[in-house]
């Protein structure tokens, strides 16, 4: 592949096709598999980048790379599909890529809601998640989202009303800015939703809840709540065939020591937890967060938040079912949720809170929004309003920001730069994880037949072999095994076989404290073995999250 198409999102069988033909130029270092079908019976493909011919996938240090898990989200599926592209025609040319897929196994899955994102991409329509009909089965009394007036898109609906909170701003025609508490005597509008009403009593108009209801990224176990207290949360946790194949996928690939989701929008990475306060973290894991938060920053330019913290959708309320505290919680991983893209931050505008200015901002924000669209967006972002006779609430007009390409996603021409900015985040993050080496094998012959062997392991990566605090508070990860195989003519006089050695450090905690030193992050083992002929014994070191290896000790007779 000489390029990487940045002219549009892709299609289920685009991303399929494309998938596929990656793993055909790229034979020996892209395995594609069908981790699962979606509620429609899609396959769900994980592309698995490791160089084959260096050691199986499940044998070396794993990261994992997910996009798209919401419907309308289709920038995280494209930095995910670009990440894959970068690195395969980047290796055998650039060190640090060549590095990664020798050494590592990245795990690519670039749409998890193939259902709802082949609906987003086809139809005028938005949702969150999936296709399924969900909370309930029937479409519920209401306005609901449709494209009435037949231009393709789903837009705003602005009404003449003198109770409406709204009024044409006398600086640009095209924004509604808000009606003063105590102004009276000008001209109002209420604004609604592109739509049409189930069983429109001629009076009152509600606001339907959506059909499709359902949020993947509330159907995790960590803290999971129902759906009267988490919209979207689905039946219970891993309800949905999407997420369980994703779940399941995880629990019999246990190499995996962190993470990125790709969603939009905001330009900010986030860290768990959504449900507890950075107080209730291991000490040592937040310092670890906080130090990749800020490569993330010097990177990207993203802030890196917690989401308790700082990006709450409401001040008392927390998030429920989550994917990335069901990560570090559950599996001790580190990881984020990379909210990408954003339109105001693009326009300049400078945002004192994330969520909150999605709530509130003053009218000059829109107005520089404006400006920004008009001089790099040809003005396309945002359309023009135009009168329209609706079949139920007669004279109106249709308008505003199409929210898809400009505020949900990144118009195309910012798409390059974005990508490759998070693609060399992403590099550097799964290059962080640990690594596990044997440093030496010694043999010393103490006459007669027998002979001390002596094996050095280290941790060559940044992590520790236990990824964090949380992996060991939750027992996520077994100890590193080590098995030295004798043939036969051989006898062990001292030490085991079989045997289990606690885990090594990696530079993660040097980096952190001054007082750290020494070499924690390596350490030998010993035997001792009679043989009565030249032999060579093989031993082999395995830790699931930091690799497998082997080597050997040659015994040779002496005289």
């Amino acid at each position: 592949m000489n390029s990487f198409d940045f002219s549009h999102y892709y299609t289920y069988q685009e991303l399929v096709d494309y998938l596929h033909q990656i793993a055909s130029n790229y034979s020996q270092i892209v395995e594609l598999k069908a981790i699962g079908v979606s509620y429609a019976k899609r396959d769900i493909w994980l592309a698995i980048l490791t160089n084959k011919n260096t050691g199986n996938y499940l044998e070396k240090p794993g990261y994992w790379i997910d996009g798209n898990t919401h419907a309308g989200e289709v920038t995280g599926s494209a930095v995910a599909s670009y990440i894959m592209y970068h690195i395969c025609n980047g290796y055998g040319q650039d060190e640090k890529l060549t590095r990664l897929l020798d050494n590592y196994t990245v795990y690519v899955l670039p749409r998890l809601a193939v259902d709802g994102a082949e609906k987003y991409l086809t139809t005028p329509h938005r949702l969150r998640s999936s296709i399924r009909p969900y909370p309930y089965d029937d479409e519920q009394d209401g306005l609901h989202r449709q494209d009435v007036n037949g231009d393709g898109l789903i837009l705003e609906m602005r009404i003449k009303d003198k109770c409406g909170a709204w009024k044409i701003s006398e600086k640009d025609s095209r924004l509604m800015v808000r009606r003063e508490p105590e102004e009276f005597g000008g001209e109002y509008y209420t604004i609604l939703p592109e739509g049409e009403i189930r069983n429109y009593d001629g009076y009152s108009v509600k606001l339907a809840r959506p059909v499709e209801g359902m949020d993947f990224n509330r159907n995790y176990p960590h803290l999971w709540a129902p759906e009267a207290t988490q919209k979207g949360a689905g039946d219970f946790p891993f309800s949905e065939p999407e997420t369980r194949a994703e779940a399941e996928f995880w629990h019999k690939n246990r190499n995996i020591n962190g993470f990125i989701s790709y969603h939009t929008y905001s330009a900010v990475i986030l860290r768990p937890y959504s449900t507890y306060p950075d107080e209730d973290f291991p000490v040592e894991d937040l310092e670890i967060y906080k130090l990749l938060g800020e490569k993330g920053k010097t990177i990207t330019g993203y802030e890196c938040v917690s989401v308790y913290h700082d990006f709450r959708y409401h001040p008392k309320e927390v998030t429920y079912g989550v994917m990335d505290d069901y990560g570090y919680d559950h599996f001790g991983w580190f990881g984020f949720t990379i909210e990408l893209w954003d339109a105001a931050t693009e326009a300049g505008i400078k945002k004192d809170h994330y969520v909150e200015w999605n709530r509130w901002h003053p009218p000059e924000d829109e107005l520089k929004l404006l400006q920004w669209n008009d001089e790099n967006l040809q003005g396309k972002g945002f359309i023009s309003w135009q009168t329209f006779e609706h079949p139920q609430l007669g004279k109106l007009e249709i308008g505003g920001w199409d929210y898809k390409k400009v505020w949900q996603n990144a118009p195309m021409k910012y798409l390059p730069d974005l990508c490759k900015k998070q693609c060399d985040f992403a590099i550097k993050l799964a290059l962080m994880c640990p690594r596990l080496a044997i440093s030496r094998t010694d043999v010393t012959y103490l006459g007669g037949e027998i002979y001390r062997l002596v094996l050095e392991v280290e941790n060559q990566g940044f992590l520790p072999t236990y990824t964090s605090k949380k992996a060991l508070e939750r027992k996520a990860v077994r100890p590193i095994e080590v098995v030295l195989s004798l043939p036969d003519g051989v006898s062990l006089i001292s030490g085991n076989l079989e045997q289990e050695i606690d885990h090594l450090e990696g530079r993660s905690n040097k980096a952190l404290s001054w007082l750290a030193k020494g070499t924690d992050y390596r350490r030998h083992l010993e035997w001792v073995v009679k043989s009565p002929r030249e032999t060579t014994l093989s031993v082999t070191v395995c830790s699931e999250r930091a690799g497998m290896v082997k080597d050997c000790f040659v015994l040779k007779q002496m005289g």
